[in-house]
């Protein structure tokens, strides 16, 4: 089994399809930056979640602006339409899902909190 582990922002609320056997697939797509500097890409990967996981809970925490942690199979799916053949790699969330926060805040938003006071009682003199 190959896996992939990958984390980044939902680029769209996840959908939850059903196959004719009555088997539930939720998918969406997350952004993975890569690289650096001038360098940076942002690549999609498309996810798919199977069976009762798909129906769960789970699915209303994945939103739009959410950033995950997704872990599973890399698999190629193929299909034809109007004769042209087609294909998309994908994967298949085997593994964990893990929520890392809210959605993506706009970088000129205002901070909440305040800064934290500096500490009076602070020694340069560290004993190690």
């Amino acid at each position: 089994m190959n896996l992939l582990a990958c984390t980044g922002y939902i680029g769209k609320d996840a959908e939850v399809r059903y196959t004719a056997g009555g088997t539930a697939i939720a998918s969406w797509s997350v952004a993975v930056k890569a690289g650096y500097g001038d360098k940076e890409k942002t690549m999609w990967v498309r996810c798919s979640l199977f069976g009762k996981r798909a129906e769960g809970g789970l699915i209303k925490y994945l939103k739009k602006g959410t950033q995950v942690a997704v872990s599973g199979e890399l698999f190629l799916n193929e299909w034809e339409k109007e004769g042209q053949k087609h294909a998309s790699l994908e994967l298949k969330v085997v593994g964990e899902i893990d929520l890392i926060g809210g959605k993506k805040q706009a970088d000129n938003s205002p901070s909440t909190s305040p800064a934290p006071a500096p500490d009076a009682d602070f020694d340069d003199d560290i004993p190690f």
